[in-house]
């Protein structure tokens, strides 16, 4: 039984301590797209794996050569961010395919990437004519960044002298999953301003599933049971 039991618990601490660490380091890991946190995502998956099946290796020693790595981690994310210099070495730069509509070839090879790929690149950015671009960048994430010429750029309502539209604010969810989101009720958006609107729709809070303000600062209300035919069916209100 304890064979059993060893490597389940083995496992439990490991998945546990890897939500842990996403919690601590996981926006940096998915925001710095760049060689050590490509490298760190691969390992801390090797190092969990490792932690919860392989019961040949010391858990304890295997723990603490993990917590190393992200404090190791965390420590070149602190360096980074106040040394340019260092943060260019680590992380590296973006290279230039493109320049004034000229391809590059030097920096082409040095990259080892083909035409084939550029075109491909391009045209998963929706350009199919290389001659509408001016510049294209290899990010260091691998992703190819373009500036198109200005000929070939969308008409902007700046273009057209049109007034801008009013900035649209970020949607207010006041209930979700038929709990009301307490600290989303701020003025203008109270609990009595809430129950008011359910009132004039003639619901009561207990029938709202979701409850959000818009963007343009109208009321959406989803009901548990909306009335409506067919399962696969929404009705907006």
């Amino acid at each position: 039984m304890d064979g059993v039991l060893i490597p389940i618990g083995r496992t439990i601490i490991s998945f546990l301590l890897m939500i842990m660490v996403t919690l601590v380091i996981g926006k940096h890991i998915n925001s710095h797209k760049n060689h050590y946190s490509f490298a760190l995502s691969i390992t801390v998956g090797s190092f969990i794996a490792n932690m919860g099946f392989d019961t040949g290796l010391n858990f304890s020693h295997t723990l603490i050569s993990f917590l190393v790595l992200v404090l190791l981690f965390y420590l070149l994310l602190i360096i980074s961010s106040k040394n340019r210099l260092f943060r260019r070495w680590v992380s590296g730069r973006p290279t230039i395919l493109m320049e004034e509509g000229k391809i590059l070839d030097e920096n082409m090879k040095k990259s080892k990437f083909t035409m084939d790929d550029l075109n491909q690149h391009l045209r998963e950015l929706g350009v199919f004519d290389i001659n509408e671009v001016e510049y294209a960048l290899l990010e260091v994430s691998g992703i190819l960044s373009i500036k198109k010429k200005n000929r070939f750029l969308p008409l902007s309502k700046a273009d057209m002298k049109m007034d801008p539209a009013p900035s649209a604010s970020i949607p207010i969810e006041l209930m979700m999953e038929g709990k009301v989101i307490s600290e989303n009720l701020t003025p203008p958006y109270t609990f009595q301003w809430l129950e008011s609107e359910a009132n004039k729709r003639g619901i009561r809070l207990n029938d709202i599933y979701y409850a959000v303000i818009n963007s343009n600062g109208t009321l959406f209300i989803d009901l548990f049971k909306d009335h409506i035919q067919g399962d696969s069916e929404r009705t907006d209100r």
